[in-house]
Formats: structure tokens, C-alpha cells, sequence
């Protein structure tokens, strides 16, 4: 995948390469001085205009050539971005300097924004070098992307002829021809101008918005606890929410990290298809329109939570990056073969030479002999004796001859048919090169399943666990309890002892007062029969003593006697004592 400067360096590539030309063919010192502020002002990149000056010299060597501007660019403006920046901005700047010189606008089906985000995509997919092209294997990819969007099939056999009907040595489309041949309709099968530019928006905010999901959902407050209804932006490290797609009007945002939390809720308040999100701060209740919507939400934030949990790239980054180092391995293997068949190429002119030269000498070897043969047919009546010897040995020399030219055309076949074994075994190698794709095909395919399957283990195990810490928690709070009434009997049990031995000290107290109160009872008894005794003797010797008692706050009574010291109740008890003795002594 390409650095960030990479990323920045293409669009300023289109916006340099569509600056104007003087007649040395360099452009002007004024433009790149434009271009330089522009740049620092949309990056956010302090100015030097000591060192601009500096560097923008009118000799051949300094920046005013094309050569010359990119150490400038990487020193004193690109090295310094700390990705603070609007990217959309920076790249519609550039966009207005190089497409007022290269957009074609006869596009009927594309508006000057779709042409703008379909001019970004390229960046994006376009290789790393330059001049910038995008290879058919990601033409493939983005045509695909948009047809899916827009509801069509995609019909591999059209894109074939496509890239049959194109120069055999192409290697890519430019970004201007990228955006003619998705303008000219030829893949979107009649498609209006309104779907085409929704499909484009929508790719442009995955592959670079990074927009991973959205769509409306509900949404529940954190203080008045009511329902909205908010328009979702899933992206790999947040989830922003708005009050409408158009995305002016921000509410909040969801911070992801690899501690984040997605579930299932059941239906509360009314409300259906509900989940729960858990980041670091807050916990959000949130309402899908349906179940399967409810399902792709919570599926789409557990896959982005487990990418920030490893650390991973967006899918759509990730996936761009093993395309191209998949083409990457197919062209080093290309190039292997090539440079075999070459070496094959060369060994066989060798050999072709070498044949080449066995045949000269086996013509001049032939031209010779029937030189000598004529010399030997003029001279033989002369010679006939002389020579009989040279001519046996001169037919010995042609069987050898004879027989080193069929070892050589034996050779020669042996050759060939090396060489058709080798044709043969590189038709087996790309035969097992379009196996092992096929079969790279089908991995991803098991490879996605498993991580499907894992996914959905995952997600059981941590159900379970729950679970269990749910167990765990209610055995504790069930032991707590126990252990508190354990207490609260224990002290229960203290106090009843308490009690019980304070009812026993009472029983004991009042069996002692009782005692107690028994014999001041019979005190009083043997003292109230000793006052008895007492007052009947003094009764029978009242009329000679009268006793002296405390005298009465009553009226006292006069006898014959004189004044005494007796109450009317002294008096009435006297009187019946004195009736009842006066009616014993009658009797």
C-alpha cells in the first residue's frame, strides 16, 4: 500500500503536469510559486519565502525544471504535513488545475463532482509510478464495485472484449480516459445520470472516505432518555451520527477501540431491533429498522472493533494491497518465463548456428570433392593406377562425411524435440498457474467462512462467559447473604442469652423481695398482735390512764373527763367496745 506522501504526491503530480509550458518546455517560476503557496495554505504547512526564493533560481539545475521542483517539494513542503489537513480539499484544488486542461465534458452521464470523486478513486487504485495508470485488474475491480451498487450483473465476457478491442501493449488507463469510459455508459447498460452518480458517491465514501457502513437508525439520549431518529456514519476508528444524510448538522460521535462491545438488546420502551454499543465512556441504546439491518450493524461494528484489536487496515485497503502484491508475484513469474524462453531463444540461434556451419562446410566439402572428381575424371586415363589408392581413401573420407551429417541431423532432431517438450511444459505451467489461481479463488472463499465461523465461536464464547460471570456474581451475592443472617441470628441468640439471664437475675430479685416481703409481713403481724394485746390492756385501765398520742388535726371532743385526744373515729370505736363489754357483763 502507498505511503502518505505517495498518496499526496499524485494529485500534485495532475496538478503539476497540467501547468503550462514555455517555449523552452520548463515551467514558469510564477506558476510554481502559486502552486507552492497553494500547497503549504491546503496542507497546513508554514511558509518560507526566504527559502522559496531560494530555490526557484532561473538556471537549469534549480526547481523551475521539472526535475528540479520535486527535492523542493519533498524538503520543504512534503516532509513538514502532519495530516492535519482537509484531504477533500486539497485534492478538489488540484482537481481545478488539472481539469480544466484535461476533462473532456461531453461525459453525458457524469456531473463535474461525480467526474472529481471518480478522479480520486483513481488515485487511489492507480499504480506507484508515473506517468499514473490504472491496471485493467482494478479497472475490473471498480466496475464491478459500481455495477453491484447500482443493482446490474456483472458480465465478464463484455469486459474481455473491451480489453481486446484496446492495443495489445496497453498497459492501463490514464485518469481522464478512466472517467470517459465510466461517463460513456458502456458498463452501466442505460443507466440514468442519477443512479450512476449514486453509485459513484457511494463507492468514493468507502474506498475513500473510509465510510464502512450507514444508513438511519434510532438512537436513545443519555439525559432526557427520548428516542431520535439520526442518520449513522460507520468508519474504521468512529461512529459519527447526524440529524440527516447530508451530513451538515453533527450530534455526537462513538469513539471505537479494540475494548468496544456490541449486542443484542431485547424490545424495550416500545422500541424493536434494539443493540447496545459499550466504549470506554458511554453505553448507547440504539434501534435498527429491522432484524437484518440490526444484524449487518452489529456484524460491521464487531469486524471493525476486531481490525482496531489487530491493528488491521480497512478491508477495502487491505484488499488493494493483496491485489497488488498478487500481480506483483504473477509479473515476477511472468518475467521468470520470459527470461527462460529467452535463454531458450538463444540457445537455440546457437544451435541454428552451429547447423548453419557443419551445412557451409558440408557444401564447400562437397565442392571440393567434385572439383577433385573432375581433375580425377580428366587425368583418370592417366592416373587411373596412380590414384586407385586416393580414390578408396577419398571415399572413405565421404562415408565419414556422410556420417557426421546424419549425427548431426540426428542431433538436430533431438533438438527440436527438446523444444517441444518445453512448449509443451509451459503450456502446463500456465495451465497450473490458472489452477493455483482458482485455487487461491477458493481459499479466500474457505478463509472468509472461517473467519465467519470463528466470528460466530467468538461471539457464542463470550455469551458463555457472561453467563458465567453472571453465576459467579449471584453465588456471591447469595453467600453474602448468608453470611449476614448467620450474623444477624448469632446476634439474636446473644441477646436472648442477655435476655434470659436478666430474667432469671429478675426471677431471683423477686423471689428475694418476696422473702423479703414475707417476713415484714410477719413482722408486722407479731407487731400489729403486740399493739392489739397492748391497746386491750390499756383499754381496760382507760379510765385511769389515757394515753398520750399525737393529737389529731380534727376537732377534739370534750368528756366528762375534760378536754381529750379523741377523733369521732377513736370515739364510735370506744363506744362499741364499752356496749360490748356492758352487754357481756349483763348476760
Amino acid at each position: 500500500m502507498g505511503s502518505p506522501k505517495d498518496e499526496l504526491l499524485k494529485p500534485i503530480w495532475h496538478a503539476f503536469t497540467a501547468l503550462d509550458l514555455d517555449r523552452s518546455g520548463k515551467v514558469s517560476k510564477s506558476q510554481l510559486k502559486v502552486l507552492s503557496h497553494n500547497l503549504c495554505t491546503l496542507l497546513n504547512v508554514p511558509h518560507d519565502p526566504v527559502a522559496l526564493e531560494e530555490h526557484f533560481r532561473d538556471d537549469d539545475e534549480g526547481p523551475v525544471s521539472n526535475q528540479g521542483y520535486m527535492p523542493y517539494l519533498n524538503r520543504f513542503i512534503l516532509e513538514k504535513v502532519q495530516g492535519n489537513f482537509d484531504k477533500i480539499e486539497f485534492n478538489k484544488m488540484c482537481w481545478t488545475l488539472c481539469a480544466r486542461k484535461n476533462l473532456a465534458r461531453n461525459t453525458l452521464l457524469l456531473s463535474d463532482d461525480d467526474a472529481f470523486k471518480v478522479w480520486v478513486i483513481f488515485n487511489f487504485l492507480s499504480e506507484d509510478k508515473y506517468p499514473l495508470v490504472i491496471v485493467p485488474e482494478e479497472i475490473e475491480y471498480l466496475l464491478k464495485k459500481l455495477t453491484e451498487v447500482m443493482g446490474l450483473g456483472w458480465h465478464q465476457e463484455q469486459f474481455e472484449h473491451y480489453k481486446i478491442s484496446l492495443d495489445t501493449s496497453w498497459e492501463g488507463l490514464s485518469a481522464w480516459e478512466l472517467i470517459e469510459l465510466i461517463g460513456s455508459g458502456r458498463f452501466s447498460k442505460g443507466m440514468d445520470r442519477q443512479t450512476v452518480s449514486m453509485a459513484i458517491h457511494e463507492v468514493f465514501n468507502e474506498l475513500i472516505l473510509d465510510v464502512l457502513k450507514q444508513g438511519y437508525m434510532w438512537k436513545k439520549g443519555h439525559k432526557r432518555k427520548n428516542w431520535t431518529e439520526r442518520w449513522f456514519v460507520l468508519k474504521p476508528s468512529i461512529i459519527s451520527y447526524y440529524v440527516s444524510e447530508d451530513l451538515k448538522d453533527k450530534r455526537g460521535e462513538i469513539i471505537l477501540d479494540g475494548n468496544c462491545t456490541v449486542e443484542a438488546l431485547p424490545d424495550k420502551d416500545g422500541k424493536k431491533c434494539l443493540f447496545l454499543i459499550k466504549s470506554l465512556e458511554k453505553c448507547f441504546e440504539i434501534s435498527a429498522s429491522d432484524k437484518k439491518k440490526r444484524q449487518e450493524w452489529i456484524q460491521a461494528i464487531q469486524t471493525t472493533v476486531n481490525l482496531l484489536r489487530l491493528s488491521s487496515p480497512p478491508p477495502h485497503k487491505e484488499a488493494r494491497q493483496k491485489r497488488k502484491e498478487l500481480r506483483q508475484k504473477l509479473q515476477a513469474e511472468q518475467e521468470e518465463l520470459e527470461r527462460q524462453m529467452k535463454e531458450l531463444q538463444v540457445a537455440n540461434e546457437n544451435k541454428q548456428k552451429e547447423l548453419e556451419t557443419v551445412r557451409k562446410q558440408l557444401e564447400e566439402a562437397a565442392a571440393r570433392a567434385s572439383e577433385e572428381e573432375t581433375k580425377r575424371l580428366q587425368t583418370q586415363m592417366e592416373l587411373q593406377d596412380r590414384f586407385s589408392l586416393e580414390l578408396e581413401r577419398e571415399k572413405m573420407v565421404r562415408q565419414k562425411m556422410e556420417e557426421q551429417v546424419a549425427q548431426k541431423s540426428s542431433e538436430l532432431e533431438q533438438y527440436l524435440q527438446r523444444v517441444r517438450e518445453l512448449e509443451e511444459m509451459y503450456k502446463q505451467l500456465q495451465e497450473a498457474l490458472e489452477d493455483e489461481k482458482q485455487a487461491r479463488q477458493d481459499e479466500e472463499t474457505v478463509r472468509r467462512l472461517q473467519a465467519r465461523l470463528l466470528e460466530e465461536e467468538s461471539t457464542k464464547r463470550q455469551e458463555l462467559e457472561k453467563w458465567h460471570l453472571e453465576q459467579q456474581q449471584t453465588i456471591e451475592v447469595t453467600e453474602a447473604e448468608k453470611q449476614e443472617l448467620e450474623n444477624q441470628r448469632m446476634m439474636k441468640e446473644h441477646a436472648l442469652q442477655v435476655a434470659l439471664q436478666q430474667l432469671e437475675q429478675l426471677e431471683l430479685d423477686r423471689k428475694e423481695a418476696l422473702e423479703q416481703y414475707e417476713e415484714v409481713k410477719k413482722k408486722l403481724e407479731v407487731a400489729a398482735n403486740k399493739t392489739k394485746s397492748w391497746k386491750d390492756k390499756v383499754a381496760h385501765h382507760e379510765g385511769l390512764i389515757r394515753l398520750i398520742e399525737p393529737g389529731s388535726k380534727n376537732p377534739h371532743f370534750i368528756t366528762n373527763w375534760g378536754p381529750a385526744a379523741f377523733t369521732e373515729a377513736e370515739l364510735e370505736q370506744r363506744e362499741k367496745s364499752w356496749k360490748g363489754k356492758k352487754g357481756t357483763s349483763e348476760q
